[in-house]
């Protein structure tokens, strides 16, 4: 159970830190930094075959923005997308060892 627990607030301990923002307004250059970032995590995710639907519509999202010339809510878009992924693949990759102390024996 601690393990579940140590787990988990990793998990949220990955998503606190995408959420920050810089004070500084985003470029074309960091938005596309960004998503090859995410879409790179995102094709991790999916080496894992734990790929979240949540993670490519985070990604579209930040598409959306960036054609919109929302270069700061891309980016921070994008950021919450490689996060996203990030987490999948941690997901993934603890459940892979953790299931078996669950098991009943």
């Amino acid at each position: 159970m601690n393990r579940i627990r140590t787990s988990l607030l990793s998990l949220a301990s990955v998503l606190l830190i995408a959420g920050a923002t810089s004070a500084l307004a985003a470029s074309e250059a960091d938005y596309k930094a960004a998503l090859a970032a995410a879409e790179a995590a995102n094709k991790q995710a999916a080496g894992v075959r734990n790929q979240w639907t949540t993670t490519t519509a985070t990604i579209n999202a930040a598409k959306k923005a960036a054609e919109a010339g929302d270069f700061d809510k891309a980016v921070a878009s994008a950021n919450e997308a490689e996060a996203l992924a990030k987490a999948s693949i941690f997901q993934a990759t603890s459940e892979k060892k953790l299931w078996k102390d669950m098991e009943i024996r």
